[in-house]
This record gives C-alpha cells, structure tokens and sequence, in this order.
C-alpha cells in the first residue's frame, strides 16, 4: 500500500514539472544571441531585424551623412562659435567673433568683423556673407545660395562649389585692417573710450593728431589764444553756444540748399565750422594746460607750447578711461567749438565797430512837437532796476502811458530796445493766448473740412509765430500782454531772422522746456547791465522780448 501511494505521489509530480515547464518563459539567451532592441522598433516585435527609418531621414542621411541633433538660430556679439560635424542649425550670425563650420546651416551665415573658416564637411544652405574679416573655406566646402564677401579677404579652393553669385569687394590687405578694428570696437567702443592702450595702431592716431594739433598751436597762435581766454572767462557761454551751432547746423544748411545761392554757401561755411572744430580744440587743451601751470607772459610762444603739452597729455590719459573717455571727447568738441565763435565775434565787434544811427522820425509826427522830458528819478522807484536807468524806457512809464508813446511814435520806436525786458509770466501768458486762439481756428476749419488732419497744426503754429514777428513784431498774444520781439540794437526783425527764431524755438522747446526756462537765469546779464531774460531761440535770433506800456503803436 505505502509502495503504491509513493508511486502515485512521484507520478503527479513528475506530471507537475513538466507542466510548469512548458508554461514556463525560455530561458534568457547571451547578449550575443538576444542583441538589443534598435531605437525605434517596438520590443514585443517577433522579428530582431531594425525597422526601415522614415525617408526624409534616410535621404538626410544619404546627403550629409550625420543625424540631426539640433534645430535653432545661432547669434553671437562679441563671442567665438564653432559649429560641429554631427549639428545642424537654422542660420548664423556672428558679430565680433571667430567662426569655424564643421556641420549644416539651414540659412544663412553671416559674420561680421571676424574670420571665418568652412572646413570640408560644412554645409551653407543660404548664403554666405562676411563683411570686415577673412574667409577660408576648405575643399569639400558647399554653399547652396550666393558669396558675398565684404572688405574682407576670400581664399576658396579651385573645387569650390557655390550655387548662385559669388560677389567680392575689397582685397585680402583691408580685410586684415578691418578685422584689427574688431579689438578697439569690443576694448573701446563697447567700453566708451576712444583710445585703447594696447593696441599699435592707436597711438599712429593719436601721434598724427598731436602733429596736427601742435601745427595749428604754432601757426593759430593769436586765434587759439583767444579761444583759450573765453574759455577761461566763460566756459557755460562756451557750451552753449557750441551746441546752439551743432544744433543748428543741419537746419540751416538744409535752408541753404533750397537758394541756388546757397548751394555754393554750404561748403564754405562747413569748411569754416571743422575749422573752428579744431582750433576750438587747440585751445581747450591751451586752456587745461593753463590751468595747470600758469604763464607767466601771456604771449610767449614757448610757455603756449608748454601748456598746449600739458593740456595733450592730460587730454590722452582721460581718453584711456572707460566710459569717461567719449564723454570728455564729446564734451571738450562743444566747448572748444563753442569758445572758437565767440572768440572770433569777439574779434569781429572789435574791427567792426557799431555806428549810431540817428533816431528814425516818421513823416506823420509834427515837427513842432516839443520834446517830452523824461520824468525825474524819484517818481519811478524801484522801476530804475528794471529800466536799467535808461530814460526813454522809464518816461514812457512815468509820463502819460499809452498818450505820450502815441505823440512820439518815431523816438519810441528807434528806443524800442531800452524798455524793459518781459518777465517769464508775461511771455507764458501771451503764448498761451496764441496756441488757444490758434486751437480754436484749426477747430473751425477742421469743422469746416471733410477730412481731419491734426499733422497740419505745428506747420501752423510756426508760419504764425514767424510771420507775425516779421510783421507786426509780435502776436495776438504779444499785443494783449504789451510784448515786442526787438533786435539787440532796437531793429526791426527780418525774416530770415524769424526763421531762425521760429526753428530755434522748436529746440527750445523740446530739450525738455530747458531753452524756455532759460529765460529765468537772471545773471545773465547783457551789454547795458540789465537782465537778458533770453530763451534759446533769443539768442541764437538776437532778440529781446520787451515790455511796453499799454496803447503802444505797432509798426
């Protein structure tokens, strides 16, 4: 019994291991006989084979022989960039950098002041463009779309292919000399200062302005002298008045070239302003050096020599500073520009000296009028400051207002220019009446028209203010507030000088209102002691704004 359970025991497990081993996985084979399964092929797939890859990926292959891994625009300033044999990008540009391409570009490549090399494996799909650097391309090199090169040199094989026009400015010599100009763009430009010390063909530079300089301090000694002392005298007039004649510059050559006349009148008067240019200049460093060591004789040669030195080394270092270097440059040009013209309006008031005219006598005056005598000292008060003393200016106040200016209108009107000088509030107040009447016109003609056309309100705002002053000597605004627009000398204002008083004022303006609130620096103070209240349009015209008493006759 025990022998027949014990076989039947061994039968129904013997039954049972072979079940289980047929439902069993197989057993796992070497890497040799189960290799891995390809990227891309499902891994319950019966077969091992790899599956065939797309077509547009296998005509890539086919083409260029390497995956793509990357897919983007490539930008670099001022940065090297080299692009791998198994990478492909959309387009390159690189600015103040060296190139080298090993694999694909989509679009195009571009690289500006900075050598480039294409080795045997690079691929240009676009175009191929360098400006200011040299190029070297390999045997082996494709560029699918046009070459152009630059001011740069092209050193290309005999086998070089290249698909569209192949277009080449410049020699291999100034491709070398513009790529030496990329280190003082990133050294000195980028960082704001002219001169770079590590670099040779700086100090070429600065040696042949220093010869050029020294000749003009030789040679301009009394002129540069001259712009030296009204530096020393009146450095904030030597600035503005330097960029008043940057500013204006533009405008009124632009002015000139409309005139046959003018035409010939452009170079010279630009041939005149590099001239001031330098000689400003001269005299900035004249002036530093100056102050530096001070002469003992003025007009010694020698010891302007020294000074002109002193000032040029002084001059040099600043320029070596980063950031500080371009704002002296710029800052020394205005002001050396700025001393230059007054210095030689100076020396022109001297050998042309002003003429008195006599008082200019209208035909409808009675010649037995008797002359008004002005009003004693006492009955003014305080208004002596503001008259400046003058006594045509302060018996137009003291004696019978607007009745005494209508019984001598030809004596007022030669005197115009002694009145005394309009207040700021005034002048607000008068151009505030202008732009509000003038508002409410174009509002009524726009009303009026079928089309709106709010760009046409400016042009109408200056041809009014300019107009008027030639005319009347004033505005709608002027008459209300008793303004006038006088010459210094008393004149009445032309029109090519309420042009430039007109474009003046447009400066005046958009400098942030500062020409306009230059009317408040009352130590400015002009040639017969009384406060200018000048805007920055008044000064570059000649012209005061005045105040006169009420009923006073217009022109």
């Amino acid at each position: 019994m025990n022998a027949r359970k014990l076989m039947v025991v061994a039968l129904l497990m013997m039954t049972a291991v072979v079940t289980a081993a047929g439902a069993s996985p197989q057993a796992p084979r070497s890497p040799r006989e189960n290799p891995p399964t390809p990227r891309g092929q499902d891994a319950t797939s019966p077969t091992t084979r790899p599956q065939p890859k797309s077509p547009a990926l296998d005509r890539f292959e086919q083409e260029f022989g390497f995956r793509q891994r990357y897919w983007r625009p490539v930008l670099r300033i001022g940065q090297d960039y080299a692009l791998r044999a198994n990478e492909v990008v959309r387009s390159v540009t690189v600015v103040f950098g060296n190139v080298r391409i090993d694999g694909r570009v989509e679009g195009d490549l571009v690289v500006i002041f900075g050598p480039v090399t294409l080795s045997n494996t690079a691929v240009i799909k676009g175009s191929f463009v360098v400006v200011g650097g040299n190029a070297t391309v390999q045997s082996g090199a494709i560029v699918r779309d046009e070459v152009v090169v630059i001011g740069a040199g092209l050193d290309v094989p005999e086998n070089f292919i290249f698909g569209s026009g192949h277009f080449v400015v410049g020699t291999r010599a100034l491709g070398a000399w513009m790529e030496s100009v990329v280190p003082w763009v990133t050294y000195g430009l980028l960082w704001g200062r002219p001169i770079v010390a590590s670099l040779g063909w700086v100090w070429n530079i600065v040696g042949l302005f220093l010869l050029v300089y020294l000749l003009i301090n030789l040679v301009a000694h009394d002129p540069v002298t001259a712009t030296a002392s009204v530096l020393a005298t009146r450095p904030l007039g030597s600035f503005m008045t330097g960029l008043l004649v940057l500013l204006l510059a533009g405008p009124v050559s632009a002015l000139l070239a409309v005139s046959i006349i003018g035409l010939a009148v452009i170079p010279f008067a630009l041939a005149a302003l590099v001239v001031a240019g330098f000689v400003g200049r001269v005299g900035v460093l004249r002036a530093i050096g100056n102050t530096v060591m001070r002469p003992d004789e003025p007009g010694s040669r020698l010891q302007a020599l020294r000074s002109f030195v002193i000032g040029f080394a002084l001059v040099t270092l600043t320029y070596m500073v980063p950031l500080l270097g371009f704002m002296a440059w710029a800052l020394f040009g205005v002001l050396g520009l700025g001393a230059a013209v007054l210095a030689f309006l100076t020396a022109w008031r001297r050998e042309h000296p002003k003429v008195e005219k006599a008082p200019r006598v209208r035909r409808s005056a009675p010649l037995s009028t008797p002359p008004v005598e002005p009003a004693p000292s006492t009955t003014l008060g305080d208004d002596d400051a503001e008259t400046g003393g003058d006594p045509a200016g302060a018996a137009s106040f003291a004696v019978g207002g607007g009745a005494a200016a209508a019984s001598m209108p030809g004596v007022f009107a030669s005197n115009l220019a002694s009145f005394p000088r309009a207040a700021f509030l005034d002048r607000a107040a008068a151009f505030v009446i202008d732009v509000v009447l003038l508002l409410f016109v174009s509002e009524l003609l726009d009303q009026q028209s079928r089309y709106r056309d709010d760009d046409l309100l400016f042009p109408l705002l200056l041809i009014y203010f300019i107009g008027f002053w030639v005319w009347k000597g004033t505005t709608i605004g002027g008459i209300v507030a008793n303004l006038r627009v006088v010459k210094i000398n008393g004149g009445e204002l032309s029109f090519l000088e309420g042009l430039v008083r007109g474009l003046t004022s447009v400066l005046s303006f958009g400098a942030l209102g500062i020409g306009v609130l230059w009317i408040l620096r009352s130590d400015l103070i002009a040639s017969d002691g009384r406060p200018a209240r000048q805007a920055w349009h008044d000064l570059a015209a000649g012209t005061y704004v005045v105040k006169v008493p009420k009923g006073y006759p217009l022109p």
